[in-house]
C-alpha cells in the first residue's frame, strides 16, 4: 500500500484489535485512543456488531484500531457469521490487546477465548491490558496484572489502563506502538474512521434504542438508514429517515414505552448524537418494524448488511 506522505525515519504503523470477555471495557479503549466517539458504548455485552477502525495519529505512528464484536459461542445464524467475521479480523491484524477488568476474576470465559486466538491466529503478538483501573484498589490491580501474566506466559507485556478517566492511556499507545511493525501511513492525516457516515448514524440511533434496557434486546435490534436528504424547508438542515428493526411485536412495545415515551427519547438522544457527528442541524424521522428472527433468515441478514 503506497503511503501518504514520505514517512520519518523508523515510523511505525499497523493494526491492532482488543479482545476480551463482553463488557471489559474494548469499546469505551478504542474511543479514548483514538480521541472522539467511535465505537458506541452501550451497558449491554455484545454491541459491536462492525469492524470499526479508529485511527490514532502520531509524529512516531499510525496505529488503526480494529473493534470486533468478540468472540462468543454463538445460538443463532448472525452469532456464527460474527464469528466469521472476528476470526478473519484476528488472522488480519498486526497485534492484539486482550483485555480483562480490574475488578472481575480471570475465569474459564477468558481462557475460552485464549485458547481460540492462539487457534486462529498462533502468529500474532498478544499484549495484556488490565482495563477499569477506576474499579479497582491497588492490591487488585496488582493481582490483577500477576495473574494476566501468568495466563498469557512467556514474556508477555502487560499494561494496565482506565479508559473511562484516562489514566496510562499514553503508556498503553507507547506499549503498542513499540509492538507494531515498521511501515507506511495506511490513512491521510484528517481520517479518525474507515466507517461511512450513514453506518455510524445508524450504530447512533442503535445506541440511544439499546439505553438503559435489560439483556435481552441487544441482539434482536437493528437500524437501517433509509435516507439523507436536505431537507426541502431548511437548507441549512438534513432530514434522515431510519427505521428500527425487532423479532417480535412485545420488543416493540419495550422500545417505545408507555405513551410512546421512550421512543421520544430515542428520537432525542440520537438526534443530539447526530448533530454532534455531522456539525450540523438533523430532522431524525425514525420508525420501528417487526422483522421476524431476523437473526437466523439469511436474506433478512443479507438485507441488513450482515
Amino acid at each position: 500500500m503506497s503511503s501518504f506522505t514520505d514517512t520519518p525515519e523508523g515510523f511505525r504503523s499497523g493494526f491492532v484489535s482488543f479482545v476480551g470477555r463482553p463488557n471489559t471495557g474494548k469499546s469505551t479503549l478504542t474511543n479514548a485512543l483514538v480521541g472522539e466517539k467511535i465505537a458506541i458504548t452501550a451497558n449491554q455485552p455484545e454491541t459491536t456488531r462492525h469492524p470499526i477502525r479508529g485511527i490514532v495519529h502520531r509524529p512516531d505512528a499510525q496505529v488503526i484500531v480494529v473493534d470486533t464484536p468478540g468472540l462468543h459461542k454463538p445460538r443463532t445464524l448472525l452469532g456464527e457469521r460474527l464469528n466469521e467475521i472476528v476470526k478473519d479480523t484476528y488472522a488480519d491484524v498486526d497485534l492484539i490487546g486482550f483485555t480483562v477488568p480490574a475488578d472481575e476474576k480471570i475465569g474459564p470465559g477468558d481462557r475460552w477465548i485464549l485458547e481460540n486466538l492462539r487457534t486462529v491466529a498462533p502468529k500474532t503478538p498478544i499484549l495484556g491490558i488490565v482495563t477499569k483501573l477506576d474499579k479497582a484498589s491497588k492490591d487488585q490491580v496488582g493481582a490483577q496484572l500477576l495473574a494476566l501474566h501468568d495466563l498469557l506466559g512467556g514474556d508477555a507485556e502487560v499494561v494496565p489502563v482506565s479508559a473511562a478517566d484516562g489514566t496510562q492511556v499514553d503508556v498503553l499507545l507507547d506499549v503498542i506502538t513499540s509492538l507494531l511493525p515498521e511501515g507506511p501511513k495506511f490513512y491521510p492525516d484528517d481520517h479518525v474512521t474507515d466507517e461511512d457516515t450513514e453506518k455510524r448514524i445508524s450504530e447512533l440511533i442503535r445506541e440511544a434504542a439499546l439505553s438503559g434496557l435489560k439483556d435481552e434486546l441487544p441482539h434482536s435490534v437493528a437500524v437501517e438508514v433509509d435516507e439523507v436528504l436536505p431537507s426541502p424547508e431548511n437548507p441549512k438542515r438534513l432530514d434522515i429517515h431510519a427505521i428500527i428493526y425487532v423479532e417480535r411485536e412485545g420488543q416493540k412495545s419495550i422500545i417505545m414505552g408507555r405513551d410512546n415515551r421512550r421512543m421520544g427519547r430515542i428520537i432525542h438522544n440520537a438526534r443530539q448524537e447526530i448533530i454532534k457527528l455531522l456539525g450540523q442541524n438533523v430532522f431524525l424521522d425514525l420508525r420501528i418494524k417487526v422483522l421476524k428472527n431476523w437473526q437466523s433468515d439469511p436474506k433478512s441478514l443479507g438485507r441488513l448488511g450482515f
